[in-house]
């Protein structure tokens, strides 16, 4: 078979934010239970307990809190950190809803605190029997989480900024525990699921390596060499440079992870094989390594926004190479998964991640400024379609919203390795809209 022409990668960018915290997770983690990632019902429950509506979460431009710590550069369209001082804390106070009873016309809204109605802005109009229904948006009400806005323990649950110095960190309502096995089984691509917070980029990582190459992922454990009764796991990391960095070393954690008080979930990265903790070893090897903490117990959320490239190649120590799709046809791009897999699937790591905004984000299959696993691709009907994974571990419920030429049910007659895998995340993307949605990929080869 003729060899597949691909065209040179592109500079690596001088710095990546990649990050979208899993709505589900911090869900969880904020009413301290477990949530029905399969219902419908569940969009409502994250949109109440986030006070966003749903189709604004998956957008930076509308200033979600699953963003909380970046902001939008619309020069750039790209997530940019914001300092400690960006950062407000709610009170009760502020998010104290104004009394609405009195209001009988819409003169009376100044009453309230909304003294420019003329210039607030309408998200939704429509006419129902005569009368005129809207939906404003009266941000000088009252405030809401937001990604410049959270309340003290959103803050020190998804967010690098420490209130005070207070010795080891420990997430709020959480302590750290030793949860279970680190295997139970060989490695499987579909264990790693994201946590509460926003490192898409090192989960959809974790899993391009171990889909891709699973003798990459370290298998086992040995006694501490310290004496202690706790199960050490050693695992190499490499120096790629830039910021989430460090010297090429071999990191020892514990089994220690963080745990809901409340509920026994874990709070961060876990596996979807209930009891293994693989995922959440090589999250906490990655903070300790990059934070350079001597603490058995690192600080998470340090490294909530990144780039997914790197990431694999800290794990391989290979080369990463990166693609931007704006200057590529779709043929092309799929040209470049084909170039890296064999029988449809990829056997060199590779990952997407989305533009920051675009105002096509409305639900939580495709989402911006986040991080995905390229599994591999496949033909059908005459299109061409893009494989991929959502570290979230979640297939949006059927009914919610709707992506233009994504499939997120198909079988072995479609692609032939679905038979391997959880499909807990897994979509397939016509190459055409993976242009559009997508602001690049790349391979660690």
């Amino acid at each position: 078979m003729a060899s597949i022409k691909v065209s040179p990668s592109d500079p690596a960018p001088k710095d990546m934010h990649i990050s979208a915290i899993n709505p589900y997770a911090l869900v969880e983690a904020i009413l301290s239970k477990k949530i029905d990632r399969k219902s419908t019902d569940s969009a409502q429950v994250i949109s109440d307990t986030l006070q966003t509506d749903y189709d604004e979460l998956f957008d930076l431009k509308y200033n979600s809190v699953l963003y909380a710590g970046l902001k939008l550069n619309p020069k750039t369209n790209m997530a940019e950190p914001v300092s400690a001082r960006d950062m407000h804390t709610l009170t009760e106070e502020d998010l104290e809803t104004p009394d609405l009873s009195r209001i009988e016309k819409v003169s009376d809204l100044h009453g309230i605190g909304l003294k420019d109605v003329g210039a607030t802005k309408v998200k939704q109009a429509w006419m129902q029997n005569g009368k005129l229904n809207m939906v404003l948006h009266p941000h000088a009400l009252g405030r809401t989480l937001s990604n410049l806005a959270v309340t003290s323990s959103i803050s020190e649950l998804v967010t690098p900024f420490r209130r005070s110095e207070r010795g080891e960190w420990t997430p709020p309502n959480s302590t750290w525990q030793d949860m279970g096995v680190y295997f139970k089984d060989a490695t499987e691509y579909n264990d790693p699921v994201q946590g509460a917070v926003g490192n898409s980029w090192l989960i959809a990582a974790i899993v391009a390596v171990s889909w891709a190459d699973p003798n990459a992922i370290v298998h086992g454990s040995r006694a501490s060499e310290r004496g202690e009764t706790k199960r050490v796991l050693a695992i190499q990391l490499h120096s790629k440079g830039g910021r989430n960095d460090s010297p090429t070393k071999t990191v020892k954690v514990n089994y220690d992870i963080p745990v809901n008080n409340s509920s026994d979930l874990m709070v961060y990265s876990r596996s979807s094989d209930t009891g293994e903790i693989w995922p959440s070893l090589y999250e906490k090897a990655f903070a300790t390594w990059i934070t350079g903490t001597t603490s058995d117990h690192p600080d998470i959320t340090q490294i909530g926004s990144g780039d997914p490239v790197k990431a694999m190649a800290q794990i391989n120590n290979k080369s990463p190479h990166y693609y931007f799709t704006s200057s590529r046809s779709a043929t092309d791009l799929q040209g470049l998964v084909r170039a890296n897999s064999v029988n449809f699937r990829t056997i060199n790591p590779m990952t997407a991640w989305t533009h920051a905004s675009d105002g096509m984000y409305k639900g939580s299959n495709i989402v911006a400024n986040h991080a995905y696993t390229v599994l591999g691709w496949a033909s059908q009907g005459g299109k061409q379609y893009l494989i991929l994974r959502n570290p979230w571990g979640v297939t949006e419920p059927a009914g919610l919203t709707t992506y233009p030429d994504l499939l997120d049910s198909f079988d072995t007659t479609f692609w032939r390795p679905t038979e391997m895998l959880d499909r807990g995340g897994v979509f397939a993307l016509e190459a055409a809209s993976f242009k559009k949605y997508f602001a690049g990929l790349g391979v660690a080869k």
